[in-house]
C-alpha cells in the first residue's frame, strides 16, 4: 500500500514522517547526496513525498528523487501553514511540520512536481543577481548624492564611488544582454509571438515564459494570474464589514513590475487595453485599479497567444479564449 511521506526541509537536514501500520514514523537525514541515497530506500514505486518549496534548500533533494521518477509534489509553505492554523496545532517543530505536511497530502489532491528547465532556472538565477546589483546601484547614487549635499566630498572618494556605479552598470548590462540570449535560444518562437502583442516587449516575453516554464506549468489564465499575484482579495464579512479591495500579493513581484509598466504602455496602443482603460476611467476607477485590470487583461492575451501558439490578432477576439 502506498503512502504519503511528509518532508520539512531545512539548509543541513530534513526530517521525514510518515504513517505505517496506524502508527507514525519519523526519521532525520542530513541534507546531502549520502542522506538522499539513504531516504531512497524508504520509498515505495507509489508513494507521494511532499514537500514545501523552502528557499532553495529543497531544489536538490527534488532533483534527485525526480531521477527516479518518483511521485513528487512541492508546496507553497503558506499552504501548510493555513492548513495548520486551521487543525488549531500549536507546536512549531521540524518532526511536527513533517507530519503536518504528510496529513494535509493524505486529505488533498497532489500535483505532480516536475524541476524547471535548465533555460528557465539560468535566467532566474541572473535575474535575481541583476536585481541585486540594481539596488547596488540605486544606493551608490544615493550615497553619492548624500556627500555631495555637504560641499565637502573629497574628490578622490568621489571618483572611487563613480567607478562603482559605472562597474555596476557594466554588470547590469552585461545580464541583461545574458537573459535575452538565453531566453531567445530557448523561447525564441514563443517570444516572437508574444511580442506581437502591442504593450508587451522583450523582457516580459521572457519572464512569462521563464514563471511558466514556456506554459507548460499552467492549465488556464486565471492559475497564471493568481501565481503572479493579481487576483483580488476582498475583506467582507456579512453585512457590516465591507473593507477595501486588494489584490492579492502572493505572486512574483519581480514579474508584476514589467506587468504593470505594460499596462501603462498597452492603454496607449493595445485596442482591448485602450477600451477597457475608457470604460474603467469613465466610471470613476483609481488608477491603481485600471492598472492592475490591464495587466491582468495582458496576462489573458499572453496565456492564449501562447497556448494558441498563433500571433496577435485584435479583430479575432475569440482567438484569447482557453477552456
Amino acid at each position: 500500500m502506498s503512502k504519503i511521506i511528509g518532508i520539512d526541509i531545512s539548509k543541513q537536514t530534513f526530517d521525514v514522517s510518515f504513517l505505517k501500520k496506524d502508527k507514525w514514523e519519523h526519521k532525520v537525514f542530513k541534507n546531502v547526496p549520502k542522506g538522499f541515497q539513504s531516504f531512497k530506500k524508504l520509498i515505495e514505486k507509489n508513494d507521494w513525498i511532499v514537500m514545501e518549496a523552502s528557499g532553495p534548500y529543497y531544489v536538490q533533494l527534488a532533483t534527485y528523487l525526480n531521477t527516479f521518477n518518483f511521485n513528487i509534489c512541492v508546496l507553497n509553505p503558506l499552504i501548510i501553514r493555513r492548513y495548520s492554523q486551521t487543525r488549531l496545532y500549536r507546536a512549531k517543530t521540524d518532526k511536527k511540520d513533517a507530519r503536518t505536511i504528510a496529513e494535509y497530502g493524505a486529505q488533498y489532491d497532489l500535483k505532480k512536481w516536475s524541476p524547471d528547465s535548465k533555460a528557465s532556472t539560468e535566467i532566474k538565477q541572473l535575474y535575481t543577481a541583476l536585481e541585486l546589483l540594481k539596488k547596488q546601484i540605486h544606493q551608490t547614487k544615493r550615497q553619492l548624492a548624500s556627500f555631495e549635499v555637504t560641499g565637502l566630498l573629497n574628490n578622490s572618494l568621489k571618483k572611487e564611488l563613480k567607478q562603482v556605479e559605472l562597474l555596476l552598470q557594466r554588470r547590469i548590462d552585461k545580464f541583461e544582454k545574458q537573459i535575452e540570449k538565453i531566453g531567445n535560444l530557448a523561447y525564441k518562437e514563443t517570444i516572437a509571438r508574444l511580442k506581437t502583442i502591442p504593450g508587451v516587449g522583450i523582457k516580459t516575453a521572457i519572464m512569462m515564459c521563464v514563471i511558466t516554464d514556456n506554459f507548460t506549468k499552467f492549465e488556464s489564465h486565471k492559475q497564471l494570474i493568481a501565481f503572479v499575484g493579481f487576483s483580488p482579495r476582498l475583506y467582507q464579512s456579512g453585512t457590516s464589514v465591507r473593507g477595501k479591495g486588494h489584490i492579492c500579493k502572493m505572486g512574483k513581484s519581480q514579474i508584476r513590475k514589467l506587468l504593470y509598466l505594460c499596462s501603462w504602455s498597452a492603454k496607449r496602443v493595445n485596442k482591448a487595453c485602450i477600451e477597457m482603460y475608457q470604460r474603467l476611467e469613465s466610471k470613476g476607477k483609481p488608477e491603481r485599479v485600471i492598472k492592475i485590470a490591464l495587466a491582468n487583461k495582458l496576462i489573458k492575451q499572453i496565456f492564449s497567444i501562447a497556448k494558441n501558439k498563433q500571433n496577435y490578432d485584435e479583430n479575432f477576439k475569440n482567438l484569447y479564449v482557453i477552456n
